[in-house]
């Protein structure tokens, strides 16, 4: 009796592990990787990962004053260069170069100064990608660096200053290569030490206009 049960057992394991089969295909066959295209959040970064571009600032810049001695600023502009990186569509980061020469009454400071600018991009198309192509793109952001500083009819205790700055503007988007960007700039410089006056730290108000070209 038990060699009879053996033997249909046996007969019976092929059509036990076809059985099976379908199941086990159902459990393992749809690819972990096949996501809604609106969850994707490199799909225009990855295509064009990097940008270089160029600005032109209107700077106006604080009045010196210390409670004793009030210098009066005047307004500046400069050029500055831009290369930049995607980390995904909605965020980036970003170099900036300028050659600053803000001007007051009884002195001049000219700057080299660089930085690294963190942006977030208000980009809806990389959340639902139903509206896949978005002209108007806003964004904000913060950044740092420093000042390599010279000066005019003053003397500077400190020849490189700490720099923050806070940013924002409106990109305008032709196409995916080159883009139009207007924007405003909060600049701080940390102390460079003028000796005509205490505790000076030299602000600015950038309004900006420039292209970005991406590739």
């Amino acid at each position: 009796m038990k060699k009879i049960f053996l033997f249909t057992l046996f007969l019976l394991m092929p059509v036990i592990s076809f059985g099976a089969m379908p199941y086990r295909v159902e459990q393992i066959g749809t690819p972990v990787y096949q996501l809604p295209a609106g969850n994707d959040a490199e799909a225009l970064s990855r295509e064009h990962r990097f940008y270089l571009g160029g600005f032109y600032n209107y700077s106006i810049f604080s009045d010196a004053n210390d409670g004793t001695v009030s210098i009066n600023a005047k307004n500046t502009s400069n050029f500055e260069a831009v290369a930049g990186v995607r980390v995904y569509d909605t965020f980036r980061i970003e170099l900036n170069y300028i050659r600053s020469n803000a001007q007051w009454d009884a002195f001049k400071i000219t700057s080299d100064i660089g930085f690294v600018n963190a942006i977030i991009d208000a980009r809806i198309d990389s959340m639902y990608r139903y509206f896949r192509s978005q002209m108007i793109v806003p964004y904000v952001g913060v950044g740092g660096g420093l000042a390599w500083n010279s000066a005019q009819d003053v003397t500077l205790g400190k020849k490189i200053s700490p720099v923050a700055a806070a940013l924002a503007g409106i990109a305008v988007e032709f196409g995916n290569h080159f883009t139009l960007d207007f924007g405003y700039r909060y600049m701080y410089m940390f102390s460079p030490d003028v000796d005509m006056i205490s505790d000076f730290n030299p602000i600015a108000h950038q309004f900006r206009a420039g292209v970005r070209i991406n590739f």
